[in-house]
Protein backbone atom coordinates (compact mmCIF):
# COMPACT_ATOMS: atom_id res chain seq x y z
CA UNK A 1 0.00 0.00 0.00
CA UNK A 2 2.89 2.33 0.88
CA UNK A 3 0.71 4.96 2.47
CA UNK A 4 -2.16 4.82 -0.02
CA UNK A 5 -4.56 2.99 2.28
CA UNK A 6 -6.31 5.40 4.61
CA UNK A 7 -9.40 4.91 6.64
CA UNK A 8 -12.40 5.70 4.59
CA UNK A 9 -15.08 7.30 6.73
CA UNK A 10 -15.34 11.01 7.27
CA UNK A 11 -15.77 10.68 11.02
CA UNK A 12 -12.48 8.81 11.46
CA UNK A 13 -10.84 12.22 11.80
CA UNK A 14 -13.08 12.97 14.74
CA UNK A 15 -12.78 9.67 16.62
CA UNK A 16 -9.82 8.24 18.48
CA UNK A 17 -8.54 5.34 16.37
CA UNK A 18 -4.81 5.31 17.03
CA UNK A 19 -4.73 2.09 19.00
CA UNK A 20 -6.77 0.20 16.40
CA UNK A 21 -4.74 1.48 13.48
CA UNK A 22 -1.51 0.46 15.22
CA UNK A 23 -2.74 -3.10 15.77
CA UNK A 24 -3.89 -3.71 12.22
CA UNK A 25 -1.16 -1.85 10.36
CA UNK A 26 1.36 -4.67 10.72
CA UNK A 27 -0.83 -7.09 8.79
CA UNK A 28 -1.81 -4.68 6.03
CA UNK A 29 1.51 -4.24 4.27
CA UNK A 30 2.04 -7.97 3.70
CA UNK A 31 -1.16 -8.45 1.70
CA UNK A 32 -0.52 -6.67 -1.61
CA UNK A 33 0.56 -9.21 -4.20
CA UNK A 34 -1.35 -7.75 -7.13
CA UNK A 35 -1.86 -9.51 -10.47
CA UNK A 36 -3.65 -8.65 -13.68
CA UNK A 37 -4.03 -11.97 -15.53
CA UNK A 38 -7.29 -13.75 -16.26
CA UNK A 39 -8.75 -17.25 -16.53
CA UNK A 40 -12.41 -18.50 -16.62
CA UNK A 41 -15.88 -17.92 -14.98
CA UNK A 42 -16.82 -18.86 -11.43
CA UNK A 43 -17.79 -22.49 -10.82
CA UNK A 44 -18.34 -23.41 -7.17
CA UNK A 45 -19.16 -27.02 -6.33
CA UNK A 46 -20.90 -28.18 -3.17
CA UNK A 47 -19.08 -26.78 -0.15
CA UNK A 48 -18.95 -30.22 1.44
CA UNK A 49 -16.31 -31.24 -1.10
CA UNK A 50 -13.01 -30.39 0.56
CA UNK A 51 -10.15 -28.70 -1.29
CA UNK A 52 -11.77 -29.11 -4.68
CA UNK A 53 -10.23 -26.58 -7.01
CA UNK A 54 -12.70 -24.17 -8.52
CA UNK A 55 -12.06 -21.77 -11.34
CA UNK A 56 -12.55 -18.10 -11.95
CA UNK A 57 -13.06 -17.03 -15.52
CA UNK A 58 -13.75 -13.79 -17.27
CA UNK A 59 -17.25 -13.65 -18.78
CA UNK A 60 -17.37 -13.38 -22.55
CA UNK A 61 -16.42 -9.92 -23.74
CA UNK A 62 -15.25 -8.67 -20.34
CA UNK A 63 -11.83 -7.12 -19.65
CA UNK A 64 -9.17 -8.88 -17.60
CA UNK A 65 -9.77 -8.54 -13.85
CA UNK A 66 -7.47 -6.61 -11.56
CA UNK A 67 -7.43 -9.52 -9.10
CA UNK A 68 -7.38 -13.14 -10.33
CA UNK A 69 -6.41 -15.38 -7.38
CA UNK A 70 -2.90 -16.02 -8.75
CA UNK A 71 -1.42 -15.64 -5.26
CA UNK A 72 -4.53 -16.88 -3.44
CA UNK A 73 -5.63 -20.18 -4.98
CA UNK A 74 -9.39 -20.32 -5.20
CA UNK A 75 -10.64 -23.56 -3.66
CA UNK A 76 -13.96 -24.83 -2.47
CA UNK A 77 -12.69 -25.02 1.13
CA UNK A 78 -11.29 -21.48 0.99
CA UNK A 79 -14.54 -20.16 -0.45
CA UNK A 80 -16.60 -21.94 2.25
CA UNK A 81 -14.40 -20.47 4.97
CA UNK A 82 -14.69 -16.99 3.49
CA UNK A 83 -18.47 -17.31 3.32
CA UNK A 84 -18.69 -18.38 6.96
CA UNK A 85 -16.52 -15.43 8.02
CA UNK A 86 -18.57 -13.01 5.90
CA UNK A 87 -21.70 -13.92 7.85
CA UNK A 88 -20.08 -14.28 11.30
CA UNK A 89 -21.08 -11.61 13.81
CA UNK A 90 -17.97 -12.39 15.86
CA UNK A 91 -16.07 -10.07 13.56
CA UNK A 92 -17.74 -7.21 15.48
CA UNK A 93 -16.99 -5.97 18.99
CA UNK A 94 -20.26 -7.08 20.57
CA UNK A 95 -20.86 -10.07 18.27
CA UNK A 96 -23.95 -8.42 16.78
CA UNK A 97 -22.94 -7.34 13.27
CA UNK A 98 -21.47 -9.28 10.35
CA UNK A 99 -20.41 -8.21 6.88
CA UNK A 100 -23.67 -9.78 5.72
CA UNK A 101 -25.66 -7.46 7.99
CA UNK A 102 -24.96 -4.52 5.68
CA UNK A 103 -24.53 -6.59 2.51
CA UNK A 104 -27.58 -8.79 2.13
CA UNK A 105 -27.61 -11.41 -0.62
CA UNK A 106 -31.23 -10.73 -1.67
CA UNK A 107 -30.31 -7.05 -2.18
CA UNK A 108 -27.35 -7.87 -4.45
CA UNK A 109 -25.28 -7.52 -1.29
CA UNK A 110 -26.39 -3.96 -0.58
CA UNK A 111 -28.47 -3.15 2.53
CA UNK A 112 -32.14 -3.09 1.62
CA UNK A 113 -34.00 0.11 2.46
CA UNK A 114 -31.18 1.48 4.63
CA UNK A 115 -29.97 4.95 3.79
CA UNK A 116 -26.61 4.42 5.52
CA UNK A 117 -24.92 1.45 7.17
CA UNK A 118 -26.01 0.32 10.64
CA UNK A 119 -23.37 -0.91 13.06
CA UNK A 120 -22.81 -2.00 16.65
CA UNK A 121 -24.94 -0.38 19.35
CA UNK A 122 -27.35 0.61 16.56
CA UNK A 123 -24.90 3.32 15.44
CA UNK A 124 -25.24 4.85 12.00
CA UNK A 125 -22.48 5.23 9.46
CA UNK A 126 -22.22 8.11 7.03
CA UNK A 127 -22.45 6.28 3.72
CA UNK A 128 -24.76 3.88 1.93
CA UNK A 129 -23.71 0.23 1.74
CA UNK A 130 -23.09 -0.52 -1.96
CA UNK A 131 -23.82 -3.83 -3.65
CA UNK A 132 -20.95 -6.31 -3.70
CA UNK A 133 -20.28 -8.16 -6.95
CA UNK A 134 -17.70 -8.18 -9.72
CA UNK A 135 -15.18 -6.99 -7.13
CA UNK A 136 -12.20 -8.59 -8.87
CA UNK A 137 -12.38 -5.81 -11.45
CA UNK A 138 -12.18 -3.08 -8.80
CA UNK A 139 -8.94 -1.14 -8.53
CA UNK A 140 -10.18 0.49 -5.33
CA UNK A 141 -12.90 0.03 -2.73
CA UNK A 142 -15.23 2.26 -0.72
CA UNK A 143 -16.96 5.37 -1.99
CA UNK A 144 -13.72 7.35 -1.61
CA UNK A 145 -11.33 4.63 -2.85
CA UNK A 146 -9.58 4.55 0.52
CA UNK A 147 -8.73 0.85 0.20
CA UNK A 148 -7.05 -0.47 -2.91
CA UNK A 149 -6.92 -4.24 -2.48
CA UNK A 150 -9.65 -6.84 -2.01
CA UNK A 151 -7.53 -8.79 0.49
CA UNK A 152 -7.45 -5.80 2.83
CA UNK A 153 -10.96 -4.44 2.31
CA UNK A 154 -12.57 -6.17 5.34
CA UNK A 155 -10.20 -4.44 7.75
CA UNK A 156 -11.98 -1.12 7.16
CA UNK A 157 -15.47 -2.07 8.38
CA UNK A 158 -14.04 -4.33 11.11
CA UNK A 159 -12.15 -1.41 12.67
CA UNK A 160 -14.71 1.30 11.93
CA UNK A 161 -16.14 2.49 15.28
CA UNK A 162 -19.66 2.93 13.90
CA UNK A 163 -19.71 -0.35 11.99
CA UNK A 164 -18.04 -3.37 13.62
CA UNK A 165 -15.76 -1.51 16.07
CA UNK A 166 -13.37 -4.41 16.51
CA UNK A 167 -9.69 -5.09 15.85
CA UNK A 168 -8.25 -8.04 14.01
CA UNK A 169 -6.39 -9.31 17.07
CA UNK A 170 -9.61 -9.76 19.03
CA UNK A 171 -11.25 -11.44 16.05
CA UNK A 172 -8.45 -14.00 15.90
CA UNK A 173 -8.83 -14.76 19.62
CA UNK A 174 -12.53 -15.47 19.12
CA UNK A 175 -11.95 -17.71 16.11
CA UNK A 176 -9.16 -19.64 17.82
CA UNK A 177 -11.65 -20.66 20.50
CA UNK A 178 -13.82 -22.36 17.87
CA UNK A 179 -12.88 -25.94 16.93
CA UNK A 180 -14.94 -25.76 13.72
CA UNK A 181 -12.90 -22.83 12.50
CA UNK A 182 -9.64 -24.63 13.21
CA UNK A 183 -10.83 -27.48 11.00
CA UNK A 184 -11.98 -25.12 8.25
CA UNK A 185 -8.65 -23.28 8.25
CA UNK A 186 -6.93 -26.68 8.08
CA UNK A 187 -9.06 -27.68 5.10
CA UNK A 188 -8.51 -24.37 3.32
CA UNK A 189 -4.82 -23.75 3.98
CA UNK A 190 -3.31 -27.01 5.19
CA UNK A 191 -2.81 -25.72 8.72
CA UNK A 192 -5.20 -25.13 11.61
CA UNK A 193 -3.32 -21.98 12.57
CA UNK A 194 -5.69 -19.03 12.32
CA UNK A 195 -3.99 -15.87 11.10
CA UNK A 196 -5.15 -12.52 9.77
CA UNK A 197 -3.61 -13.25 6.36
CA UNK A 198 -5.52 -16.51 5.96
CA UNK A 199 -8.72 -14.89 7.21
CA UNK A 200 -8.46 -12.10 4.67
CA UNK A 201 -7.45 -14.37 1.81
CA UNK A 202 -10.44 -16.65 2.40
CA UNK A 203 -12.79 -13.68 2.48
CA UNK A 204 -11.25 -12.49 -0.78
CA UNK A 205 -12.03 -15.89 -2.28
CA UNK A 206 -15.68 -15.60 -1.28
CA UNK A 207 -16.11 -11.98 -2.33
CA UNK A 208 -14.09 -12.36 -5.52
CA UNK A 209 -16.20 -15.32 -6.61
CA UNK A 210 -19.37 -13.22 -6.55
CA UNK A 211 -19.73 -12.51 -10.25
CA UNK A 212 -22.92 -11.01 -11.66
CA UNK A 213 -22.93 -11.60 -15.42
CA UNK A 214 -26.24 -13.24 -16.27
CA UNK A 215 -28.64 -10.34 -16.66
CA UNK A 216 -30.80 -9.98 -19.76
CA UNK A 217 -28.22 -7.52 -21.09
CA UNK A 218 -25.57 -10.24 -20.87
CA UNK A 219 -27.79 -12.81 -22.57
CA UNK A 220 -28.50 -10.41 -25.43
CA UNK A 221 -24.79 -9.62 -25.70
CA UNK A 222 -24.06 -13.35 -25.94
CA UNK A 223 -26.85 -13.76 -28.53
CA UNK A 224 -28.29 -16.39 -26.25
CA UNK A 225 -31.34 -18.43 -27.24
CA UNK A 226 -32.74 -15.72 -29.47
CA UNK A 227 -33.17 -13.31 -26.53
CA UNK A 228 -33.49 -9.70 -27.68
CA UNK A 229 -34.39 -6.29 -26.30
CA UNK A 230 -37.90 -4.93 -26.49
CA UNK A 231 -38.43 -1.75 -28.47
CA UNK A 232 -38.38 0.28 -25.26
CA UNK A 233 -35.23 -1.43 -23.98
CA UNK A 234 -33.46 -0.88 -27.29
CA UNK A 235 -34.43 2.80 -27.25
CA UNK A 236 -33.15 3.01 -23.69
CA UNK A 237 -29.84 1.47 -24.73
CA UNK A 238 -29.41 4.20 -27.32
CA UNK A 239 -30.13 6.87 -24.70
CA UNK A 240 -27.71 5.19 -22.32
CA UNK A 241 -24.93 5.07 -24.89
CA UNK A 242 -25.44 8.74 -25.73
CA UNK A 243 -25.81 10.14 -22.22
CA UNK A 244 -24.47 7.69 -19.61
CA UNK A 245 -21.86 5.35 -21.04
CA UNK A 246 -18.87 7.67 -20.58
CA UNK A 247 -18.88 7.04 -16.82
CA UNK A 248 -20.93 3.83 -16.64
CA UNK A 249 -18.90 1.85 -19.13
CA UNK A 250 -20.14 -1.59 -20.19
CA UNK A 251 -19.86 -4.42 -19.32
CA UNK A 252 -19.15 -3.48 -15.70
CA UNK A 253 -21.21 -0.29 -16.05
CA UNK A 254 -18.68 1.77 -14.14
CA UNK A 255 -15.32 3.19 -15.17
CA UNK A 256 -14.16 3.08 -11.51
CA UNK A 257 -13.36 6.79 -11.61
CA UNK A 258 -14.21 9.39 -8.95
CA UNK A 259 -16.49 12.22 -9.96
CA UNK A 260 -18.48 15.08 -8.46
CA UNK A 261 -21.91 14.85 -10.10
CA UNK A 262 -23.22 18.00 -8.45
CA UNK A 263 -24.77 16.69 -5.24
CA UNK A 264 -25.28 19.35 -2.62
CA UNK A 265 -23.22 18.38 0.47
CA UNK A 266 -25.36 17.09 3.31
CA UNK A 267 -25.03 18.00 6.99
CA UNK A 268 -22.05 15.66 7.36
CA UNK A 269 -20.26 17.55 4.58
CA UNK A 270 -18.55 14.38 3.38
CA UNK A 271 -15.47 15.46 1.41
CA UNK A 272 -15.39 12.23 -0.62
CA UNK A 273 -12.18 11.36 -2.45
CA UNK A 274 -10.47 14.41 -0.95
CA UNK A 275 -10.63 12.69 2.45
CA UNK A 276 -8.09 10.24 1.04
CA UNK A 277 -5.97 12.36 -1.28
CA UNK A 278 -6.06 15.61 0.74
CA UNK A 279 -6.38 17.35 -2.60
CA UNK A 280 -8.96 20.12 -2.91
CA UNK A 281 -9.44 19.11 -6.54
CA UNK A 282 -11.04 15.90 -5.27
CA UNK A 283 -13.62 17.55 -3.02
CA UNK A 284 -17.05 15.90 -3.23
CA UNK A 285 -15.90 13.30 -5.73
CA UNK A 286 -17.18 9.77 -5.14
CA UNK A 287 -16.63 6.52 -6.95
CA UNK A 288 -18.86 5.99 -9.98
CA UNK A 289 -21.18 3.13 -8.95
CA UNK A 290 -22.08 0.24 -11.20
CA UNK A 291 -25.57 0.33 -12.68
CA UNK A 292 -26.01 -3.42 -12.48
CA UNK A 293 -28.77 -4.77 -10.22
CA UNK A 294 -30.35 -1.38 -9.50
CA UNK A 295 -33.74 -2.98 -8.85
CA UNK A 296 -32.26 -4.60 -5.74
CA UNK A 297 -29.89 -1.96 -4.37
CA UNK A 298 -32.02 1.12 -3.58
CA UNK A 299 -31.57 3.65 -2.07
CA UNK A 300 -28.95 5.20 -4.32
CA UNK A 301 -26.04 7.60 -3.92
CA UNK A 302 -23.08 7.63 -1.55
CA UNK A 303 -25.39 8.78 1.25
CA UNK A 304 -28.52 6.96 0.10
CA UNK A 305 -30.42 10.18 -0.56
CA UNK A 306 -32.30 8.85 -3.61
CA UNK A 307 -35.10 6.34 -3.17
CA UNK A 308 -35.97 6.05 -6.86
CA UNK A 309 -34.32 6.38 -10.24
CA UNK A 310 -36.63 9.28 -11.06
CA UNK A 311 -35.13 11.16 -8.13
CA UNK A 312 -31.69 10.46 -9.57
CA UNK A 313 -32.83 11.75 -12.96
CA UNK A 314 -34.27 14.89 -11.35
CA UNK A 315 -30.94 15.55 -9.67
CA UNK A 316 -28.98 15.11 -12.87
CA UNK A 317 -31.34 17.28 -14.86
CA UNK A 318 -31.87 20.37 -12.75
CA UNK A 319 -30.36 20.15 -9.26
CA UNK A 320 -26.65 20.42 -10.03
CA UNK A 321 -24.88 22.04 -7.09
CA UNK A 322 -22.32 24.49 -8.37
CA UNK A 323 -18.79 23.72 -7.24
CA UNK A 324 -15.37 23.95 -8.96
CA UNK A 325 -14.95 20.17 -8.91
CA UNK A 326 -18.27 19.32 -10.59
CA UNK A 327 -17.56 17.05 -13.54
CA UNK A 328 -17.70 18.89 -16.88
CA UNK A 329 -20.16 16.28 -18.13
CA UNK A 330 -22.61 17.39 -15.44
CA UNK A 331 -22.33 21.18 -15.44
CA UNK A 332 -25.27 21.58 -17.81
CA UNK A 333 -27.18 18.61 -16.45
CA UNK A 334 -28.52 15.60 -18.33
CA UNK A 335 -31.92 16.30 -19.87
CA UNK A 336 -34.43 13.49 -20.40
CA UNK A 337 -37.99 13.67 -21.68
CA UNK A 338 -40.68 11.63 -19.96
CA UNK A 339 -40.48 9.02 -22.73
CA UNK A 340 -36.70 8.92 -22.55
CA UNK A 341 -36.88 8.33 -18.82
CA UNK A 342 -39.18 5.37 -19.22
CA UNK A 343 -37.07 3.85 -21.98
CA UNK A 344 -33.87 4.35 -20.01
CA UNK A 345 -35.42 2.70 -16.96
CA UNK A 346 -36.51 -0.19 -19.17
CA UNK A 347 -32.93 -0.66 -20.34
CA UNK A 348 -31.49 -0.38 -16.83
CA UNK A 349 -33.77 -3.21 -15.72
CA UNK A 350 -32.02 -5.44 -18.25
CA UNK A 351 -28.97 -5.13 -16.00
CA UNK A 352 -30.76 -6.93 -13.14
CA UNK A 353 -29.28 -10.37 -12.54
CA UNK A 354 -31.90 -12.45 -10.75
CA UNK A 355 -29.74 -15.56 -11.05
CA UNK A 356 -27.01 -13.90 -9.01
CA UNK A 357 -29.35 -12.52 -6.35
CA UNK A 358 -30.95 -15.93 -5.82
CA UNK A 359 -27.71 -17.91 -5.98
CA UNK A 360 -27.67 -20.01 -2.79
CA UNK A 361 -23.90 -20.42 -3.01
CA UNK A 362 -23.52 -16.85 -1.79
CA UNK A 363 -26.37 -16.78 0.73
CA UNK A 364 -25.82 -17.14 4.46
CA UNK A 365 -25.03 -20.80 5.21
CA UNK A 366 -27.46 -22.67 7.42
CA UNK A 367 -26.35 -23.36 10.96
Amino acid sequence: MKGKLQWFLHNFERLIMKSIVKKISLCIFSLFLLTTGCKKDVEIPDSSSKNTDITFSVPQGWPAPYYNFKNNQLTNAGFALGRKLFYDTRLSRDNSVSCGSCHQSFAAFAQADHVVSHGVDDLLGTRNSPGLFNLNWNTSFMWDGGINHIEVQPLGPIANPVEMDENIGNVLVKLNNDAQYKKMFQDAFGSSEITSEKLLKSMAQFMGAMVSSNAKYDKVSRKENGISFTESEQAGLTIFENKCATCHTAPLFTDHSFRNIGLKPNSINDSGRAHITRDANDLYKFKVPTLRNLSYTAPYGHDGRFNTLDQVFDQMEKDIYSHPTVDPLMTSGIKLSATERENLKAFLKTLDDETFVKDKRFAEPSL
